[in-house]
C-alpha cells in the first residue's frame, strides 16, 4: 500500500495574508482534522453549545500570548471556508481534547512520540541531526502537512503539524529546532497556559537559541509536556515542563533521546509522573533508540537515526507503531517519522513508517552564521 506525502504548503506577507493562503491550499486536510476531532468531542457527551463554549474560552489567551497568531488563525479560518472555533480547536486541540476528557471521565490519550537528537561530536560529518516519530491518531496522516513560512520580521521556518495549526515539529533558518513528546504530571490542568502548538511556533520564530530556551522553560502552560529544541552550531536541551516549572537534561555522550516519561531527577522528587497508565511502552523505547545508536557514537548519520526510529522491539507497543487500538479506543500509530538536519536546511518525513519507507525531502534556505559581529557591525 501507498501512502500520499504530506503537502508542502508555503506562505507569506500578513499574518492575515499568510492564513488566508494557508486555509485555501489545505481546506480539505483542515475540514477533515477539525471534523475528525469534533466528532471526538461529540463522542464524549459534550453538546454542541458546550463544545463551542468550551472552544471560544481559549480565544482570548491566543491574543493576549500574540494578537498576530489569532489574525493568522481567523485568514486560515477564512480561505479554508471554516468557523474560526474549528481552527481554534487545531490549534489548542491537546488542552481541549484532554479537558473534554476529564470532564467526561475518561482516560487521557497522549501524543505518544520519541524524539531524539546527535549532537556533531557524535556524527560522522560534524553535522547535528534532529528528529522524532510522531504517535498520534492514524488518521491525522491524512490530516498534516509540512508549513514553509517566509517572515518579513524574523527568521523563515518550516514545521510538520497539522492542517490549520501553527507549528510542531519543525526547524528556522537561523537553524533553532524543536521536536516535543507528551508528558503527564499530577499537575496538568491546575491553571490556565498557553497551548502547546503555539508555543513550539514561537520557538520557531526565535532569531537566537537562547530566546527559544526562555520561551520552552517560562511559558505557562495548562499541561505538561516535553520539549527538545536544538541549534545547529552543536547544542541541544531537553525540558521536561509541567505546567508553572521546567526541568532540564543536558545531553550524555553527544546524545538526547526521549519519549513519555520523566527523566530528570528533580521533577520526580517535586511531582508524580501520571503518564505510566496511558504510555507504559515509553519506559523502553527510549532505551532502544539510545541502544541503537550508543553502538556507533562518532560515526553517526541520519540514516542511523531513521533506523533506530524504526526499531520494532515489542511491536505493536514499539518506537515505530503499526496501526493499533489505544487504550481510549481510537486507532494509534506512529503517524509520521520527521528528520532534520537544521544547518542543511532538510527535512525529511515519512507517513505511517511502520507500513512505509517512502520519505520525501523538505527544504529551508538558512541563512549564514552570523553571530555577534554582525550585530556590532550593523551599529556601525
Amino acid at each position: 500500500m501507498s501512502y500520499e506525502p504530506f503537502p508542502l504548503i508555503e506562505i507569506s506577507g500578513t499574518p492575515l495574508a499568510r492564513g488566508r493562503s494557508y486555509g485555501a491550499q489545505a481546506t480539505e486536510r483542515i475540514h477533515k482534522g477539525a471534523g475528525h476531532y469534533v466528532e471526538q468531542i461529540r463522542k464524549m457527551g459534550l453538546t454542541q453549545e458546550d463544545m463551542g463554549r468550551l472552544i471560544a474560552a481559549f480565544l482570548p489567551t491566543v491574543k493576549d500570548f500574540d494578537p498576530a497568531y489569532a489574525e493568522e488563525m481567523a485568514g486560515i479560518a477564512e480561505g479554508a471556508k471554516i468557523d474560526l472555533e474549528a481552527i481554534l480547536l487545531l490549534n489548542c486541540r491537546t488542552e481541549i481534547l484532554q479537558l473534554a476528557r476529564r470532564h467526561a471521565g475518561l482516560l487521557d490519550e497522549p501524543d505518544g512520540c520519541t524524539g531524539a537528537v546527535i549532537l556533531p561530536e557524535a556524527s560522522l560529518n560534524g553535522e547535528l541531526i534532529h528528529g522524532q516519530n510522531w504517535d498520534w491518531k492514524a488518521e491525522c496522516a491524512e490530516t498534516a502537512v509540512v508549513l514553509r513560512v517566509r517572515r518579513d520580521n524574523g527568521p523563515d521556518l518550516m514545521t510538520f503539524t497539522e492542517a490549520g495549526a501553527l507549528g510542531r515539529a519543525g526547524f528556522n533558518a537561523t537553524g533553532v529546532a524543536i521536536t516535543a513528546n507528551y508528558l503527564e504530571s499530577d499537575r496538568d490542568y491546575t491553571q490556565e497556559g498557553i497551548p502547546l502548538p503555539l508555543i513550539r511556533r514561537k520557538v520557531l520564530e526565535c532569531e537566537h537559541f537562547a530566546d527559544a530556551i526562555r520561551i520552552v522553560a517560562c511559558t505557562p502552560k495548562s499541561a505538561s509536556n516535553n520539549m527538545i529544541i536544538s541549534a545547529r552550531d552543536g547544542f541541544a536541551i531537553d525540558i521536561e515542563c509541567a505546567p508553572d516549572e521546567a526541568f532540564t537534561i543536558r545531553p550524555e555522550n553527544g546524545l538526547i533521546v526521549h519519549a513519555n516519561h520523566w527523566n530528570s531527577a528533580v521533577a520526580l522528587s517535586k511531582l508524580k509522573d501520571a503518564g505510566t497508565l496511558s504510555t507504559p511502552e515509553s519506559h523502553y523505547r527510549d532505551w532502544r533508540v539510545r541502544q541503537h545508536l550508543e553502538k556507533k557514537l562518532g560515526k553517526l548519520t541520519v540514516d542511523d537515526l531513521r533506523e533506530a526510529f524504526f526499531d520494532d522491539f515489542l511491536t505493536p507497543y514499539s518506537v515505530c507503531r503499526p496501526p493499533r487500538p489505544s487504550h481510549a479506543g481510537n486507532i494509534s500509530s506512529t503517524v509520521a517519522m520527521i528528520l532534520m538536519r537544521p544547518a542543511a536546511g532538510i527535512m525529511e518525513v515519512a507517513p505511517m513508517p511502520a507500513r512505509n519507507r517512502e520519505f520525501t525531502t523538505y527544504t529551508l534556505e538558512t541563512r549564514a552564521r552570523k553571530g555577534l559581529p554582525d550585530t556590532r557591525e550593523a551599529a556601525e
